[in-house]
């Protein structure tokens, strides 16, 4: 082989191995962008609370939803809240100072945020709501200074009265 041969094939291997780096980067790259095309934003949520006039945990616990960026809360004062709680099918022994609705879904007391988007995730059979009842120290809005937690459980229930516990959550000694 001649020089002017050498120069040709070796020329023609650069191009070579310059195409292929530039295919295998553009597959990576389109791979990438695949990936990332078909990941999802998480769902939002509409969250209308219905509060006892004036009561300021509510305000902490819609400010707790809110930041989780699922949740778009509308917070209304109610002026007759027992009966709005009844019109919803929230069980006697079950409230608490503020009611939500979630796509379907009635959201009574502090309940976590992680409790509502598994309900939203799972839509269990005959499940009309979760309730955490009264307004344990600890839970979301009910935080303390001194850190105190108490136990507390969140209860789903059904239209029919049905009652049975979502989860748990331990207290501080």
């Amino acid at each position: 082989m001649n020089e002017r041969e050498k120069a040709v094939a070796e020329n023609t291997g650069l191009r070579r191995r310059t195409v292929l780096g530039w295919l295998s980067a553009t597959t990576v790259l389109a791979t990438t962008a695949g990936v990332a095309a078909c990941q999802q934003t998480p769902r939002m949520y509409d969250m209308q609370v219905s509060r006892d006039t004036g009561c300021p945990c509510c305000h902490v616990w819609t400010e707790l939803m809110q930041a989780t960026g699922r949740f778009r809360v509308a917070m209304v004062d109610a002026p007759d809240l027992p009966a709005f709680k009844k019109q919803l099918g929230v069980p006697a022994g079950l409230g608490s100072c503020h009611t939500a609705v979630v796509d379907t879904f009635v959201v009574e007391g502090h309940v976590p945020a992680e409790d509502i988007l598994r309900l939203l995730d799972q839509r269990p059979t005959g499940v009309r709501g979760i309730a955490v009842p009264g307004m344990p120290r600890g839970s979301p809005g009910m935080e303390q200074p001194n850190g105190a937690v108490d136990a507390y459980e969140v209860i789903a229930f059904g239209a029919d009265g049905s009652q049975s516990v979502f989860s748990r959550y331990a207290g501080s000694p």
